[in-house]
């Protein structure tokens, strides 16, 4: 894969993710660039045509958790702890996603209006993981000697 070689830890393995659930190859001919645009993307007019009060569909819910995974899995690899991705989303769009390692919740997200999620670019969007990514390795290294005897 070409992306991997400039791409974050995060940026990997979400292509990984996505990739990896394209059973019949339905998105083998699309660019990791642009198969990470369709899902994640969207500009200032097309966040205008969604409605502001509306259902959240599944298949967005498993777009939104799919980061979390990625940044769960991305932890892992870095560290050799196994994560838990628990999220629960109501159908209007309000809910909560945890990551959990060990006895630790290093990634603790409330959504609101999640059917309106997206970033304006792929940059943010790999921000927003390696941020999110850096802060769960350090809560990790924080709260470690409390699970000492544990």
């Amino acid at each position: 894969m070409e992306a991997e070689k400039i791409m974050s830890d995060f940026g990997i393995e979400i292509i990984r993710q996505i990739r990896a659930l394209d059973q019949f190859g339905n998105w083998a001919k699309i660019s990791d660039e642009e198969l990470l645009t369709k899902k994640y993307v969207k500009t200032k007019e097309e966040l205008k045509a969604v409605p502001v009060i509306a259902d959240i569909d599944e298949m967005m819910i498993n777009d939104i958790k799919m980061i979390y995974k990625a940044i769960a899995l991305s932890f892992e690899r870095k560290t050799g702890i196994v994560c838990n991705v628990i999220m629960e989303m109501s159908h209007e769009g309000f809910g909560r996603c945890a990551i959990l390692s060990d006895r630790i919740c290093i990634i603790d997200k409330y959504f609101k209006d999640a059917h309106r999620f997206s970033f304006r670019t792929l940059e943010a969007l790999f921000e927003e993981g390696d941020k999110n990514l850096e802060r769960a390795l350090k809560v990790y290294e924080q709260y470690k000697p409390c699970m000492i005897g544990v």
